[in-house]
């Protein structure tokens, strides 16, 4: 996260960001005249980030949330500490309002591995292999705390969670962004090509995975990674984050280091090492790009983010090569080539 305006100069839309911030600064007895508070560009989240950095001590950045919450039953807090108990390095929470919708948080400071990766001369083979590592370690390690009623062993990408992702792209990104409404009979097609994927995904045996596991929610401090953005872990398939981390919509990675980090997961991971591993994988990554592309459009479309749209493009890609691999999606590319004509060129 890099710092955005001042607090002070935002649209009035803001204020109640700023007042809550202001309170949160009071309740700390921190003075409001030697700390300067400013806004940082997040993700595609309803928080807001803000950073604190008062004049004589550290600075912490506070996740401002749309409403009040409960601290007991935050997932950001819960499934924070699931993962310090599994090793997983994550921020430090280093204070709480929970009326005031506030979580405060240890400073990471500003270098995501995406920013990480634009730094001229940098190897990220071992980034990488740490990263994997992790996936590895929520996998394996999580697994023994299955039986934990508790977020996130209570969630899972089942049927009706992976359709209703697929649907997004189509309610998001065709619709609300390409203002696409398709035909009855195509729609309903679509669909049964949804719910085939869907199905085949839900079917696979669940491992825990933290959901959005790629180069913006990866932190690069003091030159280890430290995982961010963890509130929506969940069980599913093993795939999955090896899939967001290396088919990822925010950069471009060599077909070297893609190859070499996944053998480092099958290592890793030997159970994964399988005849139909690779046709897995591909699978996983249709249905976590179009999910990606319906995130994009509503972040462009309904939230006003313009910013998003430079990932668009790379994420069709990744469709494209995966669509035209496997007679299976023979189907689904003519469904969609008419609206996303790049699938096909």
């Amino acid at each position: 996260m890099t710092d955005a305006s001042p607090w002070g100069s935002r649209p009035v839309a803001d204020q109640t960001i700023d007042s809550r911030v202001a309170e949160y600064l009071h309740r700390q007895g921190m003075d409001r005249l030697a700390t300067r508070v400013a806004r940082l560009h997040g993700d595609a989240s309803n928080r807001c980030y803000v950073r604190l950095t008062p004049r004589d001590g550290p600075s912490m950045v506070l996740a401002v949330h749309p409403e009040p919450f409960a601290t007991d039953a935050l997932p950001e807090i819960t499934v924070g500490a699931l993962f310090e108990r599994l090793a997983i390095p994550v921020p430090a929470v280093v204070g709480q309002a929970g009326d005031l919708g506030i979580l405060a948080l240890e400073d990471l400071g500003d270098q995501t591995l995406q920013n990480w990766l634009t730094v001229p001369g940098g190897d990220p083979t071992r980034l990488y292999r740490e990263a994997v590592g992790l996936i590895a370690k929520l996998q394996q390690d999580g697994a023994g705390l299955r039986a934990e009623a508790a977020l996130p062993f209570t969630l899972a990408f089942d049927t009706s969670k992976l359709t209703w992702e697929l649907a997004f792209f189509q309610s998001e990104f065709l619709l609300a962004y390409r203002h696409v409404a398709l035909a009855p009979a195509a729609a309903e097609a679509l669909r049964e090509e949804f719910s085939t994927i869907a199905e085949e995904l839900a079917a696979e045996p669940r491992v825990l995975c933290h959901r959005d596991y790629h180069s913006r929610n990866l932190m690069v401090h003091r030159n280890r990674l430290v995982v961010i953005d963890f509130q929506d872990a969940r069980m599913g398939p093993a795939t999955y984050d090896l899939v967001s981390l290396l088919r990822d919509c925010y950069v471009d990675l060599s077909p070297d280091l893609v190859a070499a980090t996944t053998e480092r997961f099958l290592d890793a991971v030997p159970t994964e090492r399988t005849a139909d591993f690779g046709r897995r994988f591909d699978l996983m990554s249709v249905q976590r790009h179009l999910k990606a592309l319906g995130t994009f459009g509503h972040q462009i479309a309904i939230i006003g983010r313009p910013g998003f749209a430079a990932y668009v493009p790379r994420t069709i890609a990744y469709l494209r090569r995966t669509l035209h691999a496997y007679p299976r999606f023979g189907r689904l590319l003519e469904l969609l080539a008419p609206y996303l004509p790049t699938l096909v060129s």
